[in-house]
């Protein structure tokens, strides 16, 4: 299957590994990238020695291209973006900030920038100031995806932008990758569904916990990480969107936050202060991810349903086994051009 996506990024399939913090690791990126799709790198909960070595680990397990993401909100976020350029990795996606700065450098030696946005206002900023792409999130998506859903908000986009949209939220098989591409999209973004396969490191508690869930099995709220988020609906998931960020969570935050300091391997004082600095807005949403970030590692890393809470898609409704990456991704393409087959001899 050959889309713009595939073109820009000299891949095989038009398919991308969402950057999930704790999932999309160097050997998940790797195995994406050698079943021919493009994996990125989640270095959010990474400081800059750990990105680098990330970086060199993919070469390793890789020729073939990949990519890493930076979240420019986190803390760190700006040391490991210059880590990516100064690595030349092929492709960089960068939400939550501007990057236009990225752009230009990795611009420079012929690397690849993708926004990853959630509005048209975004993605036209994106295009103006230079990304090769945009990641289009719609509603039901893991994490933060907002208001619109995939089904108007890629063709929306599509219809507006000069530069490839790629399509995220909604998508777990070959109908929902047939399904945007008829929507304008050159390629789809699967978090949930690579999250839950043999090569994932989500804990196999929640991977049995995934398959189990149905499409309405999820929560929307700004009440868990102080974006508009979508997580597995658990009883740790309601409690937590209950609870906001009121006075005893904010105080759970500070803790939370000196984990957070020596994870990025950063002085407490010098991320309190800066915190502090950057207003109360920024620094209520940092004490709100503060909290979820501790409840989503857990999670992932120990399988602790009773207290963790893991950002999952509809799309978990979905999910009826634990495949390999390869499988998934091959049946994904086999199952779309199927798709595609048998609504032509409709026409």
């Amino acid at each position: 299957m050959k889309t713009r996506m595939t073109e820009l990024f000299g891949v095989e399939h038009p398919i991308l590994l969402s950057g999930m913090s704790w999932i999309s690791v160097p050997k998940m990126v790797a195995a994406v990238a050698n079943a021919g799709g493009l994996g990125l790198l989640a270095t959010g909960v990474l400081d800059s020695s750990e990105t680098r070595a990330g970086v060199h680990e993919i070469r390793e397990l890789t020729d073939k291209p990949f990519g890493a993401n930076v979240s420019l909100l986190f803390p760190g976020a700006a040391q490991n973006a210059q880590v990516l350029l100064e690595e030349k990795v092929p492709v960089i996606n960068f939400s939550l900030g501007k990057g236009d700065w990225i752009v230009q450098a990795a611009h420079e030696y012929g690397g690849k920038v993708v926004a990853t946005v959630t509005t048209y206002r975004h993605a036209k900023r994106a295009q103006e100031y230079g990304c090769d792409a945009v990641i289009a999130t719609g509603n039901e998506a893991a994490a933060h995806g907002e208001q619109v859903t995939t089904m108007c908000l890629v063709p929306r986009l599509a219809g507006a932008l000069d530069i490839p949209v790629i399509a995220a939220g909604g998508i777990g098989d070959g109908r929902g990758l047939a399904a945007v591409l008829a929507l304008g999209a050159e390629g789809a973004a699967m978090g949930t569904r690579l999250m839950t396969t043999m090569e994932s490191p989500l804990h196999e508690n929640f991977k049995r916990l995934s398959i189990e869930k149905d499409c309405f099995d999820t929560l929307y709220s700004k009440r868990f990480d102080g974006l508009w988020c979508r997580v597995l609906d658990t009883e740790a998931a309601q409690k937590a969107i209950k609870q906001g960020l009121n006075p005893m969570k904010m105080l759970q935050a500070i803790p939370n936050s000196r984990s957070i300091a020596k994870m990025l391997k950063m002085p407490y004082m010098k991320l309190f202060v800066g915190v502090c600095a950057s207003g109360w807005n920024n620094a209520r949403q940092l004490a709100y991810m503060a909290n979820a970030f501790k409840q989503i590692r857990i999670a992932t890393e120990n399988g602790d349903i009773l207290n963790g809470v893991l950002p999952v898609g509809q799309v978990t409704g979905l999910l009826e086994d634990i495949p390999s990456v390869q499988e998934v991704i091959e049946r994904t393409v086999r199952e779309a051009e199927e798709v595609m087959r048998n609504l032509a001899a409709k026409v």
